[in-house]
């Protein structure tokens, strides 16, 4: 499998105190009621369902105009984090929990913001279903996790690791420039107007760190992502391979994080 990095140009911005939502992509009646009614039992991921970018990206103007010539990484290995008063005392401990992932398996910290930090994320958990930006974008940036029973929807620990994934600078496992050689995407059985969410990205614009293809990463669609009859999208070419619904980042994941963040420590990692 193979994760990858972001590229991005951006400009900072100075701190706020909520985000704005110029960029975000507002949700038809349809895609709302989607989302309410979610359960587990889904063949699709709830984030393939956002309505974003890829399902569960949002894209700043620069991006959507193709202006990706510089990785930007969050300073220090560190992610800082500021929770809206969206969320009861169980959803703050089950985000909590889940984030303690990152500084178990890699050198990437995502730690609640202090009064000092001026780039953050600000997590809401607005009825959009499950979204992030990709990388640093400079100040204070959103992400959303629809409010959920933890455990479920936005809330499963897998969710919230994947998207923050995006906020480190990681873009989705199946867009990778190689997967033509690991999946074949069935084009006919997409919904029609969300092809351009299966298209891959070009060597120059992404980076597999010269690992394998991640079959079992968190950021890889499940098989059913987008699908318009109820049949699979993405067939693994290796029959044995299953993707998606991962409840934690793989060993993959964790090492292209320790990669992009301490290409020195890799060797003490995993």
């Amino acid at each position: 499998m193979k994760l990858f990095l972001v590229v991005i140009a951006t400009s900072l911005g100075l701190a706020a105190t909520a985000p704005t939502y110029s960029d975000l992509k507002q949700l038809t009646p349809q895609e709302v009621q989607r989302l309410r009614t979610y359960t587990d039992n889904d063949k699709q991921n709830v984030w393939e369902l956002s309505g974003q970018f890829e399902g569960d990206i949002v894209l700043t103007r620069a991006q959507r105009n193709g202006l990706l010539d510089s990785t930007y990484k969050w300073e220090n290995n560190e992610i800082p984090y500021e929770l809206s008063s969206d969320f009861d005392e169980e959803q703050v401990a089950w985000i909590k929990e889940s984030l303690e992932e990152y500084s178990r398996k890699t050198c990437l910290v995502v730690r609640e913001r202090t009064d000092d930090d001026i780039n953050y994320v600000y997590v809401t958990g607005e009825e959009s279903g499950c979204w992030s930006y990709v990388g640093r974008i400079g100040g204070v940036q959103a992400l959303n996790l629809q409010l959920n029973t933890p455990g479920s929807g936005c809330f499963r620990n897998g969710t919230i690791v994947h998207e923050f994934l995006h906020a480190a600078g990681f873009y989705h496992q199946q867009s990778s420039p190689d997967r033509d050689e690991y999946v074949e995407i069935i084009w006919e059985n997409i919904i029609s107007g969300r092809e351009s969410n299966f298209n891959k990205y070009d060597w120059d614009v992404v980076t597999t760190f010269n690992l394998e293809y991640d079959y079992n990463s968190v950021l890889h669609y499940s098989a059913y992502a987008f699908t318009v009859n109820d049949e699979k999208t993405i067939v693994t070419l290796n029959p044995d391979a299953e993707i998606g619904q991962r409840i934690e980042m793989s060993e993959i994941d964790a090492m292209k994080v320790n990669l992009m963040y301490c290409p020195e420590r890799i060797s003490q990692t995993l």
